[in-house]
């Protein structure tokens, strides 16, 4: 770390003693609190409001928080309530920079568009981080965010919270024992661009009207690397989900949550083609409706894989909510209710069925095919209890002091994310596309490369 060897050496060294050691040949994790002011990491947090509060909270438990940065002085001053001795910052970049020997840690939890020029930056100064889920913007991000992760060794965790859920391990111990058999066909689904945020139908274009920015919003700094563009509260707070400059739309804001039990039990990786269909794509908003369909190749004695992602409504009179859910054949449920947000594996010799969007249970189908199952022995650590999100949190601290990297660390969240914006960028494209994973690039398409990422404005880089 850029602050020298010694702390990061006192650290590490108290880490092996006790926090952050996985036991060895146990399937309990042995993570402790860690109350030792001496051996606390240092953290500041970027983006303190919406789902950055509960972030800054919960990194709090494990590590004292140093610094506060949001664009909303709101929502920066609600937070410094709580942490009356963190310094306040509106701009990241001077953060950083004024702040670095004083930094152990990152926690990201700004809008989709500046999660990578954040993290990077923490990155590139030896800063381990902790990035909410889409991990990047962009699929290009997601590629820079994966190999400067590994580059400069730092610790890192992608807060898609479903990951540290005993019951997402469990199920991916049950479909790597073979339980359903060979699994050839995942269907993915949410309901998030129903009625959560607005985009196509009822908003593609933007605003008219220019009115005055608030004075607790500083808007430069909310715009970081995108296009610039006047003011709206249309993009913020979290409206900004459903426009193209700022959020991922449903497919970023879920596919980490709900495809992320798939791609850890598949062992997926770089997919070679997807192809997509939806309603029609304007330049300023995210669809209404899409289905992705992703064709993964063979990984070792694995079969083939092609994973479908639906959502959206199709229909309806234009208005947030109306129609009908764009959901995968309910005849494949097999008799079981369709929920909301779930993921659904269609194996040689069963099914499996997750109701929910993190993987908290699964069911295997047809039921009288499997009772009596009993689940293989754990493989992976557990916890004991608490709320999945703080123990996110746990795990990412137990990493940045030497102990095993966290699940969802960005070698494997890079990749997740990276596989599933190439939906997006295949919904852009309006053809099929053909994925050189290693190459970076759209044989079949290379007009389509230039949804992979994007320009930033003068002054905000990876």
């Amino acid at each position: 770390m850029t602050h020298g060897p010694n702390r990061r050496d006192f650290i590490k060294q108290t880490t092996l003693a006790g926090i952050g050691a996985w036991v060895a040949g146990s399937s309990t994790a042995a993570w402790a609190d860690d109350k030792s002011p001496n051996e606390r990491l240092r953290i500041a947090c970027i983006g303190v409001g919406g789902k950055g509060s509960s972030d800054t909270t919960q990194a709090g438990h494990y590590g004292d928080i140093v610094a506060l940065c949001d664009i909303d002085d709101n929502r920066l001053g609600g937070m410094s309530k709580n942490f009356p001795k963190a310094e306040k910052f509106n701009d990241f970049r001077k953060m950083l920079d004024k702040l670095n020997k004083s930094i152990d840690a990152v926690v990201v939890s700004t809008p989709d568009h500046t999660h990578a020029a954040a993290s990077m930056m923490a990155m590139k100064m030896g800063k381990h981080v902790y990035c909410q889920k889409p991990l990047t913007y962009s699929v290009h991000e997601a590629r820079a965010m994966r190999e400067t992760a590994a580059k400069h060794k730092v610790a890192t965790q992608m807060g898609n919270q479903g990951t540290a859920l005993n019951g997402l391990r469990s199920a991916v111990e049950i479909i790597r024992s073979g339980a359903i058999g060979q699994v050839k066909t995942v269907h993915v689904w949410t309901d998030r661009c129903g009625g959560f945020w607005r985009q196509a139908p009822d908003l593609v274009a933007r605003p008219t009207d220019t009115p005055p920015v608030p004075k607790h919003v500083h808007w430069d700094l909310f715009l970081g690397p995108a296009p610039e563009r006047p003011y709206s509260p249309l993009y913020h707070p979290f409206a900004w989900r459903g426009w193209r400059d700022f959020g991922t739309g449903a497919l970023g804001d879920m596919a980490c949550h709900v495809a992320n039990m798939a791609f850890m039990a598949l062992k997926l990786g770089y997919p070679t083609s997807i192809v997509a269909e939806s309603s029609e794509v304007n330049p300023e908003t995210y669809q209404q409706w899409a289905t992705v369909h992703y064709q993964f190749p063979a990984r070792g004695d694995m079969a083939p894989v092609e994973l479908v992602w639906w959502e959206g409504m199709k229909g309806g009179n234009g208005k947030r909510g109306s129609g009908e859910k764009n959901l995968p054949p309910i005849e494949l449920l097999q008799g079981e209710k369709m929920t909301s947000n779930g993921s659904l594996f269609i194996g040689e010799k069963g099914t499996m069925f997750c109701p929910d969007p993190y993987g908290a249970s699964v069911v295997l189908l047809p039921r009288k095919d499997f009772e009596g199952y009993k689940a293989p022995e754990p493989t992976l650590p557990r916890h004991a209890g608490g709320n999945s999100d703080d123990n996110q949190k746990k795990e990412w601290v137990a990493a940045c002091k030497g102990g095993p990297a966290a699940l969802s660390n960005f070698e494997y969240a890079g990749m997740l994310t990276e596989a599933m914006l190439l939906g997006n960028v295949a919904i852009q494209a309006g053809k099929k596309i053909e994925w050189d994973g290693p190459g970076m690039k759209i044989p079949n398409a290379p007009e389509a490369e230039k949804f992979l990422g994007r320009e930033y404005r003068s002054g905000w880089t990876l």
